[in-house]
């Protein structure tokens, strides 16, 4: 894992930054909350699975991979990272591409987490691309309306600085707090309580989606106005820290549930 953190910030200027969900730091965020929350159970088979490796360190994987020129890697899994789906429509009632999306990607690597015969390196990239899947699924651009490659298309200011809006959501915003991964995930983690946790703990994708949607309608500034800085930090804020929230809540429920034995509901 040296190698993969010393060759991160080398990828991180190859690759497109509009094929990124959260940002590296956001994706950690996520692993580093769902850690504190494992099972005894489900920590031992994590460490099993990724030895010394977090989390947090897994959690960038499929994106780290994505410079990687296999056909795998440059088409299969592509879309893999996003959901579409209209105004007005449910993930049920939206066409879906034939190649997958993010919630068909999620239940193959997590019923090759449940397969006991898959082999260790299997399981591997499975649980790796499922810590990442869950942080995806919460970043509300990446439920994307289909009309804007998820807010790609918007251009926008932050803070004088010309981007789009989905690249304020995947680390403008996280990096305008001036928090490392660790810190941050520390912070938030002492603000979820009993309560927050059973009222958040659906491992269903469907539900995580629908509010993806619900946020994602909102955090689109008004036609014309492309300049965004203190005011937009201020409103959108609590949307952020509560989907880094959720996700680490409910990765660790994934894992929690996948690990138990229990078969999948």
């Amino acid at each position: 894992m040296r190698y993969l953190s010393a060759m991160t910030l080398i990828i991180a200027l190859l690759v497109p930054s509009q094929a990124i969900a959260w940002g590296k730091t956001g994706h950690r965020i996520v692993g580093q909350i769902a850690d504190a929350r494992l099972t005894t159970k489900s920590r031992a088979a994590v460490k099993r699975i990724l030895g010394a490796e977090t989390l947090a360190e897994a959690a960038n994987w499929p994106d780290f991979m994505k410079s990687d020129p296999s056909p795998f890697w440059q088409k299969t899994a592509d879309p893999w990272h996003y959901v579409t789906v209209p105004v007005g429509k449910t993930y049920d009632e939206a066409d879906h591409p034939p190649e997958g999306d993010a919630v068909t990607a999620l239940a193959r690597y997590s019923a090759v987490l449940r397969d006991r015969r898959a082999s260790p390196a299997d399981k591997q990239i499975a649980l790796r691309f499922v810590v990442h899947l869950v942080g995806d699924l919460h970043q509300p651009l990446h439920a994307g309306n289909g009309t804007d490659r998820g807010g790609n298309d918007r251009r926008v200011t932050f803070f004088g600085r010309s981007t789009n809006l989905h690249s304020v959501w995947d680390s403008g915003l996280i990096d305008e707090t001036q928090l490392s991964f660790s810190e941050m995930a520390a912070w938030l983690n002492t603000r979820i309580t009993a309560a927050d946790v059973r009222a958040w703990s659906s491992t269903n994708p469907r539900v995580w989606i629908a509010e993806s949607t619900a946020l994602r309608d909102q955090v689109y500034p008004p036609a014309g106005d492309n300049t965004l800085s203190y005011r937009y930090v201020y409103d959108n804020e609590p949307r952020l820290e509560g989907r880094l929230e959720r996700a680490g809540v409910r990765l660790a429920a994934v894992l929690n549930d996948i690990f138990s034995g229990r078969r999948p509901r």
